[in-house]
């Protein structure tokens, strides 16, 4: 299978293009930003599949995607997502996707979904959905903004303000100030208690 793989994060895509080259004898190609994807979609495509992150540059939310689909000719294009929320997942598969990845999924489960997307298949992690389901009507979330609940998954999983910043496309300054209005609403003294709470009560 041929695959195409667009993401700014060297670590992710080097990670994910030696797993899905060595264990699933993938033939991948790798690149950083949507205009770079799009010329070797042109040039060498169409892919079996193109997976693209859905933060990286170039991208403006759905319309890289849209703009990929058009490219590939009718093949697969899949978002991929280190923040996963499920309404990102619903709006890029109305909008043609054939699947979204969330960036924490294991290495085998990810091989096993682009296997499957790679054979025309649409894939979006059950528990995401159900996750979502859950967690929409939860207290907790119901005091922050989608925004603030984006940070707030970041610092969850432990990411620094820059990381948080580079995945949501956004300014440091401006996380440092989402992370100070979150740990104000919920009582939280830093970022580590704020992180806390939200797992304590189960929302991530």
């Amino acid at each position: 299978m041929r695959i195409l793989l667009a993401d700014d994060h060297d670590m992710v895509r080097e990670t994910i293009s030696a797993y899905l080259m060595s264990e699933g004898g993938a033939d991948v190609t790798p690149t950083t930003d949507l205009p770079l994807a799009l010329k070797e979609i042109t040039e060498n495509g169409p892919f079996d599949l193109v997976l693209l992150d859905y933060n990286m540059p170039g991208m403006n939310g759905l319309d890289g995607l849209k703009r990929a689909l058009q490219a590939n000719g009718g093949k697969g294009v899949a978002v991929l997502s280190g923040s996963a929320p499920a309404k990102t997942a619903q709006d890029a598969l109305d909008a043609g996707a054939i699947g979204y990845i969330p960036k924490t999924m294991g290495a085998q489960s990810l091989l096993n979904a682009v296997r499957f997307m790679s054979a025309g298949e649409i894939y979006v992690p059950v528990d995401l959905m159900r996750q979502d389901t859950d967690k929409s009507s939860h207290p907790l979330l119901e005091q922050l903004s989608p925004r603030e609940t984006e940070v707030l998954n970041g610092l969850c999983r432990g990411l620094a303000n820059k990381e948080i910043a580079r995945e949501l496309n956004l300014q440091e300054v401006t996380i440092k100030l989402h992370v100070r209005t979150l740990c104000r609403k919920l009582d939280a003294k830093n970022r580590t208690q704020a992180a806390m709470t939200a797992k304590e009560a189960g929302v991530f």
